[in-house]
């Protein structure tokens, strides 16, 4: 696995428990730091803060283009899933689009259900096909 492919599966965890605890993630991610061997980087991070300072943008585009699937409904983990890979094809320039689409399927594919990654790639295809209407 690459380092970024790393780097997303622990922003992943990060999120998860954070959402899971009902905690800050970046206290979750601070007390990582100081408490775990498990290494946060630095791209780690950044997906760490970008969800989390864009999560209620990230949240309404995704129950926007679920079709009829609320956040609650879905599972937690793809949820935070999909805020990591919208995060990075809405977001963030240095990733090409097919490229944080395919990575989040993979960590769905490793995380999730039978079905995450299907559901995954179907929505994320969505928000890459609306790319241009949600940030022009």
């Amino acid at each position: 696995m690459s380092a970024r492919g790393k780097a997303r599966r622990r922003a992943v965890e990060i999120l998860f428990e954070a959402e899971q605890r009902g905690e800050d993630a970046r206290e979750v991610m601070e007390r990582r730091r100081l408490h775990s061997e498990a290494l946060v980087s630095p791209y780690a991070e950044e997906l760490v803060l970008g969800v989390t300072m864009r999560r209620g943008e990230l949240d309404e585009y995704l129950e926007t283009y679920s079709q009829g699937w609320t956040l609650e409904r879905m599972p937690a983990v793809d949820r935070n899933v999909l805020r990591v890979g919208a995060w990075e094809l809405l977001f963030n320039d240095d990733v090409p689009d097919g490229v944080a689409v395919a990575e989040s399927v993979g960590l769905a594919k490793d995380l999730g259900g039978d079905d995450s990654p299907r559901f995954v790639n179907g929505l994320l295809g969505r928000l890459q096909q609306m790319k241009p209407t949600l940030l022009g």
